[in-house]
Formats: structure tokens, C-alpha cells, sequence
């Protein structure tokens, strides 16, 4: 009995663990960045209109991106909210890896 116990225990366990989404992918970021370089340039950098990216630290992006997609977080001009709409978490942790890789 014991035995069946510990094996259903690892069976829920790895199931559990599966879904534990892994960091993000720089490269599949840069990938998704495309839409992000209109505004903030394709270094990240920004102007003097739109804030810099690049160098955010990955948790920060991601709560700043989800803080728009829920209205949470506003810009002046609403197009935040259109663009990360879409976006999964996994899609927005890929972008924040990428955008965590670039120098400002």
C-alpha cells in the first residue's frame, strides 16, 4: 500500500512540475520583438517619446507587460494594450529574455 502511495505521490508530482513554465527564449524573443522595434527601436533603446528596453530585468517586463494587458498599467497613447493583447505568458517572457540581453 505504501508503495502505491509514494508512486501516485510522484506521478502528481511530475505532473505538476511539467507545467511549470521554463524561463524565457532570447532567441524566439527577438523573433516576437519585430512589433515591440517599431516604437522602441531595434536596439530597445527608445527616444525621447518612448522608454527604453533593453536591459530590463526580466520580472519587471513581464509584470509591466501583463500590467498592460489586464489595463492595469496605462500609456498615454493605448497601444500597449493592443500589442501584448496577444501575447502569451511565454511570449512574454521570451521577449523579456531578449530584451534582459540587450546593453543600455
Amino acid at each position: 500500500m505504501k508503495i502505491k502511495l509514494v508512486m501516485a505521490m510522484m506521478f502528481v508530482l511530475m505532473l505538476a512540475a511539467g507545467t511549470v513554465q521554463a524561463g524565457g527564449d532570447a532567441a524566439k524573443g527577438k523573433a516576437l520583438s519585430v512589433d515591440c522595434s517599431d516604437c522602441h527601436g531595434e536596439n530597445g533603446m527608445g527616444d525621447d517619446e518612448t522608454p527604453a528596453i533593453a536591459g530590463m530585468e526580466e520580472a519587471e517586463f513581464v509584470a509591466a507587460l501583463k500590467g498592460y494587458a489586464s489595463g492595469e498599467r496605462e500609456d498615454e497613447s493605448g497601444m500597449m494594450a493592443d500589442y501584448v493583447t496577444d501575447l502569451s505568458d511565454q511570449d512574454m517572457a521570451d521577449l523579456a529574455a531578449y530584451y534582459a540581453t540587450l546593453g543600455q
